[in-house]
């Protein structure tokens, strides 16, 4: 279900995203008149799994979650996505479909941009080519690096750097921000169980490296512990 605001983002949605900075005007115009905004509401699907696709999807505004349901039934959230994330590129230019769920954590307004506009565009520009490629390459790397971080780090390490990560993605005021999930999807976002989360938060309270306040509001207190737990 579509939420009802403006959602006339079309230029500004494709200069946040690093892949398209540097188009001149006519690559930016042709880019635009394929693209689309949509806005959903929370607990909105933009896609789900299996589901065929022809856009590249860039988050403008709000979170998406990629997830996954295993053979038990049992959800794995695969990554978060924050604005100027783009995702749908493996089922766009494989010709396949979408291996994962992508879910609106929030009132989130997308942008999508037609495969064959896109893929034009990209053969006529030998940079944006390049800088796209680029982008698909570290987003291979971070999928690396996280499957890694799941498998061999600590469930510490694994919740340092997630709390890192939220802390340079969402709103931080005094060191403190509000998890953009909930504490059952933060334990499946980083591999281990709700009790395991909760005595790990308890633990790095107790060390005063943050500190946990109501409705899912962490405060900062020692960012080098932090980085220092993370392994950064």
């Amino acid at each position: 279900m579509y939420c009802t605001q403006n959602c006339n983002h079309q230029s500004s949605c494709l200069r946040i995203v690093p892949v398209f900075q540097g188009l001149d005007h006519e690559e930016l115009a042709t880019l635009q008149s394929v693209t689309n905004s949509s806005c959903y509401k929370k607990g909105d699907y933009i896609f789900r799994e299996g589901e065929h696709s022809d856009s590249l999807f860039v988050v403008h505004e709000g979170l998406i979650k990629l997830s996954k349901l295993n053979e038990e039934g049992k959800e794995q959230i695969i990554r978060l996505l924050f604005p100027g994330d783009f995702f749908g590129q493996f089922a766009l230019l494989q010709n396949s479909n979408h291996y994962a769920n992508a879910e609106a954590l929030e009132q989130t307004t997308i942008c999508s941009i037609e495969k064959a506009a896109f893929l034009d565009t990209l053969g006529k520009n030998p940079t944006m080519a390049l800088h796209f490629i680029n982008a698909l390459n570290n987003r291979l790397f971070l999928a690396d690096e996280w499957m890694s971080l799941l498998s061999l780090m600590e469930v510490e390490k694994r919740l340092a750097r997630v709390i890192l990560l939220f802390f340079e993605k969402v709103e931080v005021r005094n060191n403190e921000f509000m998890l953009p999930i909930p504490k059952k999807d933060l334990a499946s976002l980083i591999g281990t169980t709700p009790e395991t989360l909760s005595r790990k938060l308890l633990s790095f309270a107790e060390q005063e490296i943050i500190a946990v306040k109501q409705r899912r509001v962490i405060q900062v207190l020692n960012l080098d512990t932090l980085k220092e737990l993370a392994g950064l």
